[in-house]
């Protein structure tokens, strides 16, 4: 579960490092967020000569979280760290040509195909 103000690692290419939820997206009572819910953060840390600079606000898809979550098969499944991937924000695509780190097959039955496409493993 992320909330709001969690420090969030980037899963893509697109400059930034590290990331500050500060809105879940969904009802205006919705104070968590897990894998494959939209949010909005803010770039805490970024690489120089990139797309995005620090202090950019930035859409994004929750694609790991370390609270475990249950599956329809009834199995459960968590991971090390919480992760993001930046989307732009017109077209809720990813903005990244790349994606790093194992998806979960949850991202693709959510509509984000493109992240399962770019993505090394799905898990």
């Amino acid at each position: 579960m992320i909330q709001p103000r969690s420090i969030v690692q980037i899963a893509d290419n697109s400059g930034a490092k590290l990331g500050r939820i500060f809105k879940v997206l969904g009802s205006s009572k919705k104070r968590t967020a897990s894998i494959g819910e939209l949010v909005v953060l803010s770039v805490q840390k970024a690489e120089p000569r990139k797309q995005v600079k620090k202090k950019d606000v930035l859409f994004g898809i929750v694609v790991r979280q370390k609270a475990s979550f249950r599956r329809k098969d009834g199995t459960y499944m968590r991971f090390d760290e919480n992760a993001v991937v930046i989307l732009d924000n017109a077209k809720k695509e990813p903005l990244a040509g790349r994606v790093f780190g194992p998806i979960p097959r949850e991202i693709g039955e959510r509509g984000f195909q493109t992240i399962i496409s770019k993505a090394p493993e799905v898990v």
